[in-house]
Order: C-alpha cells, then sequence, then structure tokens
C-alpha cells in the first residue's frame, strides 16, 4: 500500500526563518528522527525561498552535518527544513569485493535542488540501506539498478544525468526524502536489522545469507516500488 505525502505546511516565511536559525546557531544541527512530521510531507519545491547567500551557506552546513555522521547524503528536511534541497557525496574507502557486488564507486560532492528520476531499463538490485533518520537500523531495498536524475543546480542550471549502482541508489534515497518517503516505505521488513547486528551478520557483499536465514525472498528484495549510513546509509 502507497500513501500520499501531504505538501509541507511551511510558508516561505517559514522556510527562511527555519534556515536562518539554524545558520545562526554555531553547533551542527541535530538530524531529525523519524516521526517528526517533516520527513513525511512532501517537501517545498524551491522557488527562491533563500537568498543566494543563504542558499550557499546551508549546503555548506549540509555538508558539515553529512560528514560527521557520516553519511552519503542528506536531505533538508532531515534539519526540519521542508525543501526541496539534498547534498550527496560517497568518498568512503571500502573492499574490492564489496565495491564490485554494489557497483560503488565514489561519487563526487554535488548539491541538488527539485530533484526527480527515472528508472533505466528493468533491471533492479537489493541490499541493505539505512537513513541517519532511523539511526540504528538497515534493511534490504530493492531498487531500480539505473537511474536518470533531473534536477536544478544552485546557480539554477539545469542537469539531466544518469547513475547506476550504488550512486544511483543514493540519489533515489535521497530524492524520496524529498518527496516525503523513507526508505522503509520500500524496505522488506523482515530484513530489517539493528546496526549492530547488520555488523555481526549481514555485512557482506550481496544479501544471499541475510535473505537465508530472514526468511526474505533474494532478487526480489522489497517487492514494492522500485542509503546508507557508515555502512549504508544517507
Amino acid at each position: 500500500m502507497t500513501h500520499a505525502s501531504p505538501p509541507t505546511s511551511y510558508s516561505p516565511a517559514r522556510i527562511r526563518e527555519t534556515v536562518q536559525e539554524l545558520l545562526a546557531s554555531e553547533a551542527l544541527p541535530p538530524i531529525v528522527q523519524a516521526g517528526h512530521p517533516v520527513l513525511r510531507q512532501h517537501a517545498a519545491p524551491f522557488d527562491g525561498q533563500l537568498e543566494p547567500d543563504e542558499l550557499s551557506q546551508l549546503i555548506v552546513l549540509m555538508r558539515k552535518v553529512m560528514h560527521a555522521a557520516p553519511g552519503v547524503g542528506l536531505a533538508a528536511p532531515q534539519l526540519g527544513i521542508p525543501l526541496q534541497l539534498a547534498v550527496l557525496e560517497d568518498q568512503f574507502e571500502i573492499d574490492e569485493v564489496t565495491a564490485a557486488a554494489r557497483g560503488r564507486a565514489p561519487l563526487e560532492f554535488f548539491a541538488m535542488l527539485n530533484p526527480s528520476y527515472s528508472r533505466l531499463g528493468n533491471g533492479t538490485a537489493a541490499f541493505f540501506e539505512g537513513c541517519l533518520s532511523l539511526s540504528g537500523l538497515q534493511a534490504v531495498v530493492e531498487r531500480p539498478e539505473s537511474v536518470r536524475l533531473e534536477y536544478v543546480t544552485p546557480d539554477g542550471g539545469h542537469v539531466t544525468k544518469d547513475f547506476s549502482g550504488w550512486q544511483a541508489r543514493i540519489a533515489q534515497h535521497e530524492t524520496d526524502h524529498l518527496h516525503g518517503r523513507l526508505y522503509i516505505d520500500r524496505a522488506e521488513l523482515r530484513s530489517l536489522s539493528t546496526n549492530s547486528e547488520y555488523a555481526a551478520r549481514w555485512a557482506g557483499p550481496g544479501i544471499a545469507t541475510a535473505s537465508r536465514e530472514l526468511g526474505f525472498p533474494a532478487g526480489t528484495g522489497a517487492g514494492r516500488e522500485a542509503g546508507t549510513d557508515k555502512t549504508e546509509a544517507d
């Protein structure tokens, strides 16, 4: 069953006030956790709610929070800002076997506004995925293996770019955040694991062992609509 995310109730003025409060603080803001309504609302498309310097400062702040977490992506709603903005970057070092199995390659930093994606081809990939807004948990999510991402850059440029493998997973995960969706909406819930259990039992390159021992079908994964923490979370 799918549910439509309600639009944010924040006015443009309130969005800007929220951003200004975060920028005025000397401390890094906490990451909003599941249960907060901002994560379940359709964020407002960016349409000039922030001045260019405010937008630039917010992107810098989001990157700092992402690195400190650490994670490979962060969406503005995760800081309590219902605005269609996310930052992405994956520079974690992982072993070659895992990288090959997951199609994981370094992703250079970029910020995206008003993104949307469409699947390319019929291929899917299922792996454990986590989220900085569901701290301490991971679950298997099946997603399209390749997607076409369309977004606006902070300087107003329009970009269309194709991603595959783990980069496609990150792009989908972060875009979903901006539309009020969390990875658990697409997850195989029998695979839901704490980070410690994941690290101890399921951190191999693939999901075959977890599938067999936890009793969910490998290869069909979520079975719903088709990350990433320190190991796999946004």
